[in-house]
């Protein structure tokens, strides 16, 4: 499965290779499904239930998906993807590598994945949190999601009891 490359895959490419190898966290898209390990092996690190990596390869490839990823000396260090529908989107899940939590490098990505959305047409973005993930309910506080409703036991946490769905959303400028 392939996805259509980007007509600035020049500018893209030279960004990445320049910033790869520099102490500078950056912010890329991602379109590379052969990634999609990489991705699964992440994203299990944050959740209970992860993706595995045909998952993520096939969301990769869907036109509709917008992914990006953070990157520190040559090293992934973590992603956001989003489903986007017209001029609304839906961010599906976004994860920090363990090393990369708790030093604002989460807003920097939903930041810039955000931009790169609202540039795209995008004016409505919704998720969904677990009601007791207290850092990322901050992180979308900060960057303008409000609670709009509420899915009752709709997460299984690792120990096995049920936890609350959040749904939010945040209007674009």
């Amino acid at each position: 499965m392939s996805r259509p490359v980007s007509p600035f895959w020049p500018f893209e490419w030279w960004l990445a290779w320049w910033d790869a190898w520099g102490p500078e966290p950056y912010v890329a898209p991602l379109r590379d499904s052969a990634l999609a390990g990489t991705l699964a092996r992440l994203h299990a690190t944050a959740f209970a239930r992860p993706w595995d990596a045909h998952e993520f390869e096939r969301l990769l490839c869907e036109r509709s998906t917008e992914a990006h990823a953070l990157w520190r000396a040559g090293t992934m260090q973590g992603f956001i993807l989003s489903r986007r529908i017209a001029d609304e989107a839906e961010i599906l899940t976004i994860v920090l590598a363990p090393g990369a939590r708790g030093g604002g490098l989460s807003g920097r990505l939903l930041r810039e994945h955000l931009t790169r959305l609202a540039h795209a047409g995008v004016r409505h973005v919704h998720l969904e949190v677990d009601e007791g993930n207290t850092p990322a309910l901050r992180l979308y506080a900060r960057h303008g999601f409000a609670q709009v409703g509420e899915r009752t036991a709709y997460y299984t946490r690792a120990d096995g009891n049920r936890a609350t769905a959040l749904t939010m959303r945040a209007t674009l400028a």
